[in-house]
């Protein structure tokens, strides 16, 4: 497939039409693989940068992974830092977007449930200019719903669904060449309104125009809950 660079078109595209939106955020981190820090001063920053762009009374950020490249490294393997993840995806499904909803929030998650809610993550490079193993996002106005295959994701202590994504030729798919560190994508993962961007393929990939001495990448995402509740 033909990714596209997103800079030309970058104040065009919109988290509610193509599922995707990227922005410059400078974060206030020192060291993003210290975890209080991260905790601390990444998910406020996280939360307010999310709230703005979406407009929402509410944004949580639940959940983080750090990603540092390993040559020949195998994701989850013992001593193994998370390695970039090659398959697209979207990382919830109908179903398991309600649900999870319903895990995080307990009491609260019914009378949540009943106004619009949105999955979205922020991905960010750790040190830039970001190289190897960029980041690519499909416009979800180039994928139809009958791409998306449900999938199983199972964890040691739940099963989670993901969509996994059929090849279809009308995909449109961007990235954003030497990524600063300063710069962050936004991807729409889920939204309970049927007329906005519902879902956003996404995946890694290997840059043919990477240098053989290339920097190996070192990335942060940030998964956020954002409510709209008037």
């Amino acid at each position: 497939m033909t990714i596209y660079d997103a800079r030309p078109v970058a104040t065009r595209l919109s988290l509610d039409r193509e599922g995707l939106a990227l922005v410059e955020h400078h974060s206030a981190v020192r060291d993003f693989y210290d975890e209080d820090e991260l905790r601390r001063v990444c998910y406020p920053e996280a939360e307010r940068l999310v709230a703005e762009v979406t407009g929402a009374s509410r944004v949580l950020v639940f959940d983080h992974t750090v990603r540092r490249r390993v040559w020949d490294g195998v994701d989850r393997a013992v001593g193994t830092p998370r390695q970039p993840v090659t398959a697209v995806h979207n990382d919830y499904t109908l179903n398991s977007g309600p649900q999870r909803v319903r895990d995080l929030m307990g009491e609260e998650a019914e009378e949540l449930l009943r106004h619009r809610f949105e999955f979205v993550n922020l991905w960010r490079p750790i040190r830039g200019p970001l190289r190897d193993a960029p980041l690519a996002v499909c416009d979800a106005t180039s994928v139809a719903f009958t791409d998306f295959v449900p999938s199983d994701l199972v964890y040691r202590d739940r099963t989670g669904e993901i969509y996994r994504v059929k090849y279809n030729a009308n995909h449109r798919w961007f990235y954003v060449p030497e990524m600063r560190a300063d710069e962050a994508i936004l991807i729409k993962c889920y939204d309970s309104a049927p007329d906005k961007a519902r879902f956003t393929a996404h995946s890694a990939f290997e840059g043919p125009t990477a240098p053989a001495d290339v920097r190996p990448r070192e990335s942060v995402e940030l998964r956020t809950l954002v409510f709209h509740v008037s």
